[in-house]
């Protein structure tokens, strides 16, 4: 049964063992965590059961994970975006003054129609429309997203109103934590130890444990929770014309975050084919779209692959596993939810601003010696942090390079795809700025 297994999951083409899948699945599961209770208290001032959104949470990302570990054999895991609950609480249902109900049965259209595009193979010419060139770009830009969002974690960086951001107050407590960690997890890394990202996370939670910084507020989860919201979308509603602009943003946003985490992790643990295209691309997306559709059946926003998932790559994840071992904790997460909560922000931020760093490796490979290439990536790599979007990053990106093409008479009936997705990006950002 194990040497079957590990056929089934190309264990020596990858070069994985099962100790090191376990490990980079623990190590992606401990540093996106922290959504088993950020997702329910964003949905929570929607009007949503916060239990049964734990439980919804813990379920959605456990099915996610799982589906594709074993469907799709990709080491990423799922679970509800943060950005999409944020839409969803802030835009949807107190902005718009929809009710939960309809605006999961939004979320749930949304999966829908991922669902269809996909079977129909629409999806996979979107992700072969983006050019070879912008993969690296992604990446590098999704390394800077992820270095940023630990650094604002740790409290190095906070808000500024003169600045935007500047530097914290580096004498708290929690940021001196966050510090320790950091440098911890980059000796461990120094020293060539796999599970430094693992052991970084769980010393420094330790640490701050000694010094009280650890708050554990014990509380009890359990799967019946989930009641009070399963079930309780209003797909009727949601169907009404009015509200498929939310339907398409849903839409929109889940099929390019997920592509942008997709060529990020995928470069970054290898897996690229020998034409830079992504394997199993139509499984892995197959394995999203049914994730959501599960996840607003079972009461909680649209679930997204995790850019987090890079953690368990830098661990040595290369396989499914790593997603199942992941999935297998979301579900054990659902009993233990409190000990879950106890590792802190501090302790997780550290192994966010390094698996950062090592993304940064990518923008090597841009020729940036060719504006029209440079241009774009350029713009990428600087609008996914900065605009704390994937989807809006690559957007730019996109359509620089499409314009630059344009500008330079590289029109080709060939790279129509290119220009219709431009034109649907110009399109997006005219319905932004009006509103």
């Amino acid at each position: 049964m194990r040497q079957r297994l590990e056929q089934y999951f190309e264990f020596s083409r990858l070069g994985a063992n099962w100790r090191t899948e376990i490990l980079a699945g623990t190590t992606t599961f401990i540093t996106m965590a922290y959504v088993i209770f950020l997702n329910p208290s964003i949905l929570a001032e929607a009007g949503m059961p916060f239990q049964a959104v734990v439980a919804a949470t813990c379920f959605s990302a456990a099915l996610g994970s799982l589906l594709m570990g074993t469907v799709a054999r990709y080491p990423i895991a799922l679970a509800p975006g943060m950005g999409l609950n944020a839409y969803f609480t802030y835009t949807v249902v107190k902005g718009m003054h929809v009710p939960w109900e309809t605006a999961l049965g939004a979320v749930f259209l949304s999966g829908v129609a991922f669902l269809i595009l996909t079977l129909a193979g629409a999806t996979r010419l979107i992700a072969e429309a983006i050019p070879r060139e912008l993969y690296a770009a992604v990446a590098a830009g999704i390394g800077l997203f992820i270095a940023m969002i630990g650094l604002r974690n740790a409290g190095i960086i906070v808000a500024s109103p003169s600045t935007l951001v500047t530097l914290g107050n580096l004498r708290d407590k929690n940021t001196l934590l966050a510090i320790f960690g950091l440098v911890l997890t980059s000796a461990l890394l120094a020293w060539g130890l796999r599970a430094a990202m693992l052991l970084g996370i769980l010393t420094t939670t330790l640490v701050g444990a000694v010094f009280g910084l650890v708050s554990w507020s014990p509380q009890s989860y359990h799967l019946t929770d989930i009641g009070a919201t399963a079930g309780k979308l209003d797909i009727v509603a949601a169907s009404k014309l009015g509200l498929l602009e939310v339907v398409f943003v849903f839409l929109f946003v889940d099929v390019f975050d997920n592509l942008g985490t997709l060529v990020a992790v995928s470069k970054k643990a290898g897996l690229l084919d020998e034409r830079q295209r992504i394997p199993r691309l139509r499984r892995i997306l197959l394995a999203d779209a049914s994730a959501s559709i599960a996840g607003s059946l079972a009461g909680t926003s649209t679930v997204v692959s995790y850019i987090e998932s890079a953690a368990g790559v830098a661990a040595g994840g290369r396989s499914g596993v790593t997603a199942i071992v992941t999935g297998v904790l979301f579900a054990a997460a659902l009993f233990v939810a409190p000990l879950v909560g106890a590792v802190p922000a501090a302790a997780t931020a550290p192994a966010l601003i390094v698996v950062g760093s090592l993304m940064m490796s990518h923008v090597g490979e841009i020729p940036w010696s060719t504006p029209g290439v440079a241009v774009p990536a350029f713009l990428t790599i600087l609008t996914i942090p900065l605009t704390f979007s994937i989807a809006t990053g690559l957007s730019f990106g996109f359509t620089a390079y499409a314009l630059l093409k344009l500008a330079r008479g590289e029109f080709r009936r060939g790279d129509w795809l290119v220009y219709l997705l431009a034109a649907l990006f110009i399109a997006r950002f005219v319905y932004l700025g009006s509103t």
